[in-house]
This record gives structure tokens, sequence and C-alpha cells, in this order.
């Protein structure tokens, strides 16, 4: 595998790792019909653990089958597959080496009701990452919950672990729980701050959700105004995220949400693009679609971030 010039200079913001984790990343930003380009398009598959199993499936029953989703990841071309412990040793042996895969290494679900202390139980372990042949962990933290300084303890520890033994990070970094506001919790003040807070805890890959123009802070909200900080469209609140996370030295991708239709999201794709962003992360609006409907699109998402739709 030759490394892209773009790749290459990618590897070198990450200066402290090894070459084995640089190895990882390259895998995943090397794989698929982006690679080689800077940009990723993955594909994840926890909101069984998240949602439940028929919220999550009943729209497409085909996604019952863990291996529906590596073959639709593998057929789109995508750069990586990231799930929980049991989807990836599902299809482990059958796909071994055909995706780059993430494990999902912590986990909440909806019958959870602490809703200020939300918090993520750790579902899998670095060596099962490492017995699966993944090229990264994924962790979730919630900054503002009551419990975030234990989840950031947890990725602290396994993070380390990960890195040494020379798999990448990838964090999810969704605000929630604590005095935030619903609203609060997509504000561009908020995720620029989480996105941050997983740059400085060590992530190599960096996932939020695309910001609203809703500003949470009052204190946040004064300097934003004071400094002119542009944040009206979805491209300039995408490039804010992105600076936030050491001036565009991490890789930053975008979550897909809740399923829309597909002219609001391609509209919100190419906001991420024109922002900046290194890619998107799209799981219910893929897999709740047939799968003829789920190619279509991750087609014209892979065409946008090529700058050709």
């Amino acid at each position: 595998m030759k490394i892209s010039q773009r790749v290459q200079k990618i590897l070198a913001n990450y200066e402290s790792d090894n070459p084995g984790t640089k190895a990882n990343l390259a895998r995943i930003l090397m794989h698929g019909r982006l690679g080689g380009s800077g940009k990723l398009v993955i594909l994840p598959v926890d909101q069984g653990f998240e949602h439940g199993p028929a919220r999550s499936f009943a729209p497409n029953p085909a996604a019952y089958d863990p291996h529906y989703h590596f073959r639709l990841a593998i057929a789109a071309g995508l750069s990586a597959y990231a799930a929980p412990l049991g989807m990836l040793e599902a299809g482990a042996d059958s796909f071994a080496g055909a995706i780059p895969t993430i494990l999902k290494a912590n986990s909440a679900n909806s019958l959870s009701r602490d809703k200020e202390a939300a918090n993520q139980a750790v579902t899998a372990t670095v060596k099962d990452a490492l017995r699966l042949g993944c090229a990264a962990i994924g962790f979730t933290i919630y900054p503002g919950s009551d419990r975030a300084y234990d989840m950031m303890e947890e990725i602290k520890e396994m993070a380390a672990e990960a890195k040494s033994l020379g798999l990448a990070v990838v964090l999810w970094s969704y605000p929630r729980g604590g005095t935030l506001s619903k609203q609060g919790e997509t504000a561009v003040d908020i995720c620029a701050y989480a996105a941050h807070m997983a740059a400085l805890l060590g992530a190599h890959i960096i996932k939020v959700k695309p910001p609203t123009a809703h500003l949470e802070l009052d204190a946040a909200k004064k300097v934003y105004e004071a400094q002119k900080i542009p944040v009206s469209t979805l491209a300039e609140r995408v490039k804010h995220v992105v600076d936030s996370c050491f001036n565009g030295r991490r890789l930053v991708v975008f979550s897909g949400g809740e399923a829309k239709d597909l002219d609001g999201l391609y509209n919100e794709i190419r906001g991420l693009r024109d922002g900046g962003a290194t890619g998107s992360i799209i799981g219910r609006n893929t897999f709740q679609r047939p799968p003829k409907d789920a190619m279509a699109m991750l087609d014209t998402i892979i065409r946008i971030f090529q700058n050709k739709a």
C-alpha cells in the first residue's frame, strides 16, 4: 500500500505515535473510495445498544444480521466499520481484512434513567480489538455529564494501552447531562468545547454532532460576539469545530444523527465538506434504508467529499 502525500501529511501531525498506530491510521485513511484523499466515510452500528433492536433495524430487517453491515460498508467502498464487540465478533472471520474495523468499547442504553449523570458501560477491551484485527478502538465521553470525569479517566487508561499496542483511538464526544439543555447539546460553543476536550484526551479521530448556531454558555457567547466568530452557516460552524481541534491537526468526523430526507442530508454533507470536516460517520441514515437506496446515498455522499456532487 503506497501512502499518499496527503495521508503522510496527516500522519505527521501525530508526533508521539509509534509506527503501529500510524500504520493503523493509514489503514483507515487509505481504504475505500476516499482512500488517500484525507477524507473519511465510516459506518457505525452501535444503535442496537443505544436504542434497541426494533428501533434500529426494523425499518430494514436485513440489518438485524451483523454480516449485512460488513457487506454494506465493503460494497460501498467506505473507510471503516465501527461496532460493539458482539457485532464485530459475528463477522470477524468471514470479513477478516476486508475493511478496517473500529471496536466500540463502551455503550449506553435507552433503559437507563440517570439523565444528569449520563454514563456508558465499558463493554470491550483493547485485547478484544487486537484479537479481532481492529485498526482502532472507539469510545464515548459525555462532556457536561455528572459522570464525565469518570469517563475521561476510563479513556485515559484505555487509550494509553491502545496506543502502546499500535491501535488508533476514535473518541465520540457527545455533550449531555448535567445542566446542559437539549438545545445546548448541539450548540456550536459546546460542540467546539467537546471536540477540543477529545483532542486534549489524545484522540486520533474525533466524532461530534453537526453544530447549530445556538450559543449555550453566557461566558462563551460574550467571546463569540466580541471576537466576531462566524457561526451563521453550517460550514462556518464546522470550520470553528475543526479549528478547535488543534487548528485542524486532528481528524474530525461528524455524525449523521436521526434519519432525514436525502436533500437535507446531502446539504448537511456539503456543509461539512465546505467547513473542512474530515468526513462523515453515518449509521441510521444508511442501514435503515433498503440496500439499493443506501448504496445510492453513500455513493452521493462520497462524491460530495470528492467535490463531484
